[in-house]
């Protein structure tokens, strides 16, 4: 039996917990991460001692050890580090899984904490010097910021395929009308229609304000471990059926947009994660689809196999993406309306629907979608019910 066997529906996600979002949340990461951390210890009823694995999504400087310090952990005898940007969410509860399934580990944690809410903290603000890497291939030429490379995608999806802005929007606005139901949300009481979205300002053409994430600073953890043991837990598990990490070529980092069919790095992770898969996109019942702008939802639903490439616009009308349609995408609100927390917010959205507890619940839903980003060395997971 090989390691994916091993781990399909054999590993479980038993606790969840996060801060409240906010622009600057004013306190260390390593605070807020063992904050958070036991939140999620907490939810599962599990102690600190329980705890004798830690993988950390992180692009900061704050370690593992630092982390089991401050919550009490007896002894870590295994712990982990991913560092891609965008990409890495659901690569944490695979290496996760994996640590389990092999037995390094008996009871992981997987955290996200971020301060990234202030300007000066955002990677782009800081290109003031020779760029070295990927980056001398476009930053010179003013694709600065993600959101200038994200719509050079999106603007080429539009003479390709035909894709509208309307079409966009109507991501926008999935995403703001689920988190208009969400009191955790950032945008949890402002609303969204197509005439505002259509009037926001251009922040990188054809992108507007409506079609990029929020910034802001949060601290978020999982609880994984053994399907077997999440059974005598307090909540409902969700179980781990398939994940997968995949770079694909990937020779620019965000900014392989001349790729044929405009495939992007999700393709590969998709084939792995499907191949591994009991189930298929039609067995979805919701996707959490890495929303940093709103072009990425559009070529992930191409990308997973929900619709043909070209037709990830027209996916989009009908109200097919909202709570009651088709697909219900991002129904915490993501990083569009929720938080940008790197998309580990769709994570815990995951978890939440699989128990049935989120404020945008799909009914009867027993298996989850969620990704990482297109575009770069990118992840995503299946998570099911019982």
């Amino acid at each position: 039996m090989d390691l994916f066997s091993r781990i399909r529906d054999q590993v479980a996600i038993v606790g969840i917990g996060h801060l409240p979002f906010a622009k600057e949340i004013g306190r260390p990461i390593s605070d807020t991460a063992i904050e958070a951390s036991q939140l999620a210890l907490d939810d599962a009823g599990l102690e600190a001692e329980n705890v004798d694995g830690i993988v950390m999504y992180e692009l900061e400087k704050t370690h593992e050890v630092t982390i089991a310090r401050g919550l009490g952990v007896e002894n870590l005898g295994w712990w982990d580090k991913i560092t891609y940007g965008g990409g890495a969410s659901c690569a944490t509860i695979l290496h996760a899984a994996a640590a389990i399934a092999s037995g390094v580990a008996t009871t992981v944690l997987c955290i996200r904490a971020r301060n990234r809410g202030s300007k000066a903290a955002r990677p782009w603000a800081q290109e003031r010097e020779l760029v070295t890497d990927d980056k001398a291939l476009h930053v010179p030429w003013g694709l600065i910021r993600p959101v200038d490379v994200i719509g050079m995608w999106a603007h080429r999806h539009m003479l390709v395929h035909g894709t509208t802005r309307e079409q966009l929007g109507n991501v926008a606005i999935a995403a703001r009308r689920h988190a208009n139901r969400n009191p955790h949300a950032m945008m949890h009481e402002r609303k969204l229609d197509m005439e505002t979205y259509l009037g926001g300002r251009v922040i990188g053409y054809p992108l507007t304000l409506y079609d990029c994430c929020l910034e802001t600073d949060g601290a978020l953890a999982c609880v994984v471990t053994s399907a077997e043991r999440a059974r005598d837990l307090r909540q409902k598990p969700a179980y781990v059926h398939s994940g997968a990490q995949a770079s694909g070529p990937n020779p620019t980092h965000l900014a392989n947009y001349n790729t044929p069919n405009m495939e992007t790095t999700a393709v590969p992770c998709a084939r792995q994660l499907w191949e591994r898969s009991d189930l298929k996109p039609k067995d979805m019942d919701c996707a959490q689809i890495y929303d940093a702008f709103t072009p990425l939802v559009i070529l992930g639903l191409e990308d997973y196999g929900f619709c043909a490439r070209g037709e990830g616009g027209p996916f989009t009308e009908g109200g097919r993406i909202e709570l009651g349609g088709d697909l219900p995408l991002l129904t915490s609100g993501g990083g569009l309306s929720e938080a940008y927390a790197h998309g580990f917010n769709l994570i815990l959205e995951g978890v939440r629907q699989i128990r049935g507890t989120s404020t945008a619940q799909v009914g009867g839903c027993t298996s989850v979608l969620v990704t990482g980003a297109s575009g770069v060395a990118t992840s995503a997971l299946v998570m099911r019910g019982d």
